[in-house]
């Protein structure tokens, strides 16, 4: 039904698809599409305007405009049928959990010439993307835990020995990928897997900034906000450390 109310406008001109709008917004309404963040539907806005607090740009505004009204229904089916994605194990073999054993000197040594090994990689699991990590993955339960932005590891000459080295990786995009459902694998995780530590590793750029929001908002929705050391790793586009803290 379509009726005169308030809902959230953005223009497209200022809006840079950090992505910091689709992790606040609790009705799960907003994608980043194409670099954009778009509307999937008036029926899913509120129209309270939570998701424009967060907006480096201020491209997010409330209008008064006929449009659907909105329905909360149509918006509790979509938060589930995201959650469902998320937890939606993937039959392809790249997401078959694995362990990684380091190789011997023995192994090293009797290599064919010619033949590199794999020196200098502190990779001991796999799978890495965040989408293919299931939740009971044994080698998260007591880990230290290094979520990382796709761009670190090119942009990083030192990730695997001063990153890596030590951790169990995950890996994904903030700007490309389902925020909301980082959000509730990442929350599950968190509230089953009894982690050491997390260390958040993003690039410079304002879009990799939102990863640190979905973490945030993870271990909220895990009640764990506050019990597990967190901290940042900011990596500048020219491969250097820019900063290191605490969340």
């Amino acid at each position: 039904m379509k009726v005169k109310r308030k809902i959230i406008e953005i223009n497209e001109e200022l809006c840079n698809g950090c992505g910091q709008c689709v992790v606040d917004c609790a009705e799960s309404a907003l994608e980043i599409i194409d670099g954009k963040a778009r509307l999937i539907a008036d029926k899913y806005c509120d129209g309270l305007g939570a998701c424009m607090g967060g907006c480096p740009t201020g491209a997010l505004t409330i209008v008064e405009k006929v449009c659907d009204d909105f329905d909360e229904e149509a918006v509790e089916e979509l938060i589930r049928q995201k959650k469902q994605q998320a937890e939606q194990p993937c039959g392809c073999p790249s997401s078959q959990v694995r362990i990684i054993q380091p190789e011997t000197p023995c192994q090293a040594a009797n290599k064919p010439a010619g033949v590199s090994a794999a020196a200098g990689s502190a990779l001991r699991h796999w799978p890495v993307q965040i989408r293919l990590v299931p939740p009971s993955a044994p080698f998260l339960q007591g880990a230290d835990l290094l979520i990382a932005a796709d761009c670190v590891p090119v942009s990083f000459a030192g990730f695997h020995q001063e990153l890596l080295q030590g951790r169990v990786v995950m890996m994904g995009c903030p700007k490309f990928d389902d925020a909301q459902a980082y959000v509730q694998k990442l929350a599950e995780i968190f509230a089953t897997a009894a982690l050491g530590s997390i260390t958040i590793a993003i690039m410079e750029v304002p879009c990799c900034g939102s990863m640190i929001n979905i973490v945030k908002a993870a271990l909220q929705q895990a009640g764990k906000e506050g019990e597990i050391e967190t901290n940042v790793t900011v990596i500048g586009t020219n491969g250097a450390v820019i900063e290191t803290r605490p969340l």
